[in-house]
Parts: structure tokens; C-alpha cells; sequence
């Protein structure tokens, strides 16, 4: 029997004080891939299960399977990566809507619609359209909350900005560099960047797969503190760093502001950089960013602070809530599909495409 692939579980996109912000172009680059399937259809008529089954046979062949999470339902399946063999299968709908960007060279069309009664759909026009508003206006009402919650961030940041000592933030980040590079030599190629989240704001709140993202031998440095601005800067400092040596880098971006930076994994030389606990391994090595701050600054403004954070807390949960109102509607709109749909076909579909996928691990 052969050894099971690994499985790794990140987020394309996410629920951000933006709106919905898409990394969906870096599942698979279009330059390095064998192919890539966008897969069409409605709520209900199998995208996820059909990704996340093919996930599973062949991680039973022994593939490694990257599945990329929906963050509006964090239980479903926005895309599946076959990295070994260079092949993803993508949900093409909105609110991240992917076609084809090099029809038949690179990408091609799955159409799950193919497989539903048109004419049991059509009875329920009117109720499809209604569904779909209510999504959008919950939807619109969580960006909102989103949106007003940045405004209360920036309150927060700029009371910790002030009590940052950027001198200490500098000398911080140089002596991390010296660490992560000593006798790292350039490589003959500019890196590459990938660029993903982590975590998401999801009906269930935020959530996040980091456990899955980090190999045991590799060195994981942990930035703990308060002090978000200081941290993503560093981390940006690195990943620019490690680009220009050679060398490839993915960064995984905040799940509520997209351009702050989470985490990085340099797995070329076993490395990575983050602010969660989540990755701790056997390599770990925690550097206390908050000695760059001025506490006295701090203490002053500290009313300031507790009351921003509850406010806060308070719209990133009112965010949530609409983001779960939103996905018990999809999921009700799903029962106009679902009885209506052929999932024999569907079933046999699924085996004739995993025969294709092997056969482009021969490309």
C-alpha cells in the first residue's frame, strides 16, 4: 500500500474591512501548471464534495492535497491543489468568480449544471433570485461592520504606534536576519511569492488550519506582542529578503486586514516566520516584539485602549453574525438544487477525472 499524501489547508480569499479580497490567482500559477478546472454550478451541486473527494483518493495514492477553504463556509471547499502533478480545481462562482484565463493550454471549464433538471430549476426562478439578494445584503452588512471595525483598529494601532521605539524595531529585525541567513548564499533565480490567508472571518468567527502549514524539521521564529505594525514589518523585511536571495516565499496575509502579513514559510531553507502560537514545533524560538515598546506611552492612553477593544470586539462579532446569517440562506437555497440534481453522474464524473489527473502527472 502506498504511503498517504500530506494535507495542508489554507484560505484563497476572505471576509476582510475591504470586502471579500481574492488571492484565488496564486492557488495555481498559470505559468506552472499541467491544468487548472474551474468548476461551475450552484449552491448544492457538489463543487465542494467533488474537490474534497478527489482530495481524498488521492491522498490514498499517495499524493500530497492542498485544500483551500471557503470563508464563508469554512466546512467547504473552494479549490483543491495537486502540487505534485501541478494540478487545481477551482469554484469559479462568485463571490469569487474565476474563468478561464488560458482556455484549453491551461484552464478548462467544469459545468456541474450540466447534471441538474432545468426544468425543476426553472419553477424555482423567483425563489433563487430572492436567495441570492438575501445573501448579497447580509453580506454588504458584514463589510460594513468590517469597514467601521478598521476605523476602531486604527485607534488602537496609533496609541501602540506612538509607544513604539522604531530604533529598537530596526536593531530587532537586523539581528533576526543575521540568524535566518547566516551562510544562506544567493541562488541563481529570483524567488517567486505566493500570496494567501491563513485564517478567516467565517460564520464560525475566525478561523484558521496553521497546524497543517508547518513541516516538524522546519525553524519557526514567533513575533509575540502588540505591536501589529512593528510585526508585519518584519515579516515583510524577511520574505523581500529571502525573494532577492532566490529563494520562494509564501506569505499569508491577515484574515481582517489583507495588506497586514501573518505569517511567511521560506521552505527552501526550512524556515518560517509567524505571530500565532499554533506553529510551534520542535524548532521554535520566540522573539518578544513588545520590548519595543514605550509602556509608560501606554499606560497613559490605557482607557483609551480597553475601550476601543470592546468596540472592536464588539463589530468584528456583529460582522460574524451577518456572515452567518448569509451562509443559512445559501444553505437553504441549496435545497432548490440538491433534489434536482443527478450525483450517479456526478459520482462517475469524479472517477473519469481522477484517471485524467493521473495521466497529467505524465505532462
Amino acid at each position: 500500500m502506498n504511503k498517504k499524501g500530506n494535507i495542508r489547508r489554507v484560505y484563497p480569499g476572505g471576509n476582510t474591512y475591504k470586502g471579500f479580497y481574492s488571492f484565488y490567482d496564486y492557488i495555481l500559477k498559470q505559468e506552472e501548471a499541467n491544468r487548472i478546472v474551474v468548476i461551475k454550478g450552484g449552491p448544492g451541486v457538489g463543487k465542494s464534495s467533488f474537490m474534497k473527494k478527489l482530495g481524498e483518493t488521492m491522498i490514498y495514492k499517495g499524493f500530497d492535497v492542498e485544500y483551500h477553504h471557503c470563508s464563508s463556509d469554512n466546512n467547504s471547499i473552494d479549490g483543491v491543489v495537486f502540487p505534485q502533478i501541478k494540478v487545481a480545481f477551482i469554484d469559479g462562482t462568485a463571490p469569487h468568480v474565476v474563468d478561464p484565463k488560458n482556455p484549453g493550454g491551461v484552464d478548462e471549464i467544469l459545468h456541474l449544471g450540466d447534471f441538474w433538471d432545468e426544468d425543476k430549476m426553472v419553477e424555482n426562478k423567483l425563489k433563487i433570485i430572492n436567495d441570492n439578494k438575501e445573501v448579497g445584503r447580509n453580506f454588504r452588512r458584514a463589510y460594513r461592520y468590517l469597514s467601521a471595525a478598521k476605523d476602531i483598529y486604527d485607534n488602537i494601532q496609533e496609541n501602540i504606534d506612538d509607544a513604539i521605539n522604531w530604533a529598537t524595531v530596526n536593531k530587532t529585525t537586523e539581528q533576526l536576519i543575521k540568524e535566518i541567513f547566516a551562510n544562506k548564499a544567493c541562488t541563481d533565480k529570483l524567488g517567486k511569492v505566493r500570496h494567501l490567508f491563513g485564517s478567516a472571518i467565517t460564520p464560525e468567527g475566525v478561523k484558521d488550519y496553521l497546524e497543517t502549514l508547518i513541516e516538524p524539521n522546519e525553524m519557526v521564529f514567533m513575533l509575540k506582542g502588540q505591536c501589529d505594525s512593528a510585526q508585519s514589518k518584519i515579516l515583510e523585511k524577511v520574505g523581500e529578503l529571502a525573494v532577492s536571495k532566490g529563494y520562494d516565499v509564501e506569505i499569508f496575509h491577515n484574515h481582517f486586514i489583507p495588506e497586514k502579513l501573518d505569517h511567511i514559510i521560506i521552505k527552501d531553507i526550512s524556515t518560517a516566520l509567524t505571530i500565532s502560537s499554533k506553529f510551534e514545533g520542535s524548532k521554535y524560538k520566540s522573539i518578544i516584539i513588545d520590548t519595543c515598546l514605550d509602556k509608560e506611552v501606554l499606560k497613559k492612553r490605557e482607557e483609551e485602549l480597553k475601550l476601543d477593544k470592546e468596540k472592536f470586539d464588539e463589530l468584528i462579532n456583529l460582522a460574524v453574525l451577518n456572515i452567518k446569517c448569509a451562509k443559512k440562506v445559501h444553505d437553504h437555497m441549496e435545497e432548490y438544487y440538491i433534489p434536482n440534481m443527478d450525483f450517479t453522474a456526478i459520482n462517475f464524473l469524479r472517477e473519469k477525472t481522477v484517471e485524467r489527473i493521473l495521466k497529467w502527472r505524465e505532462k
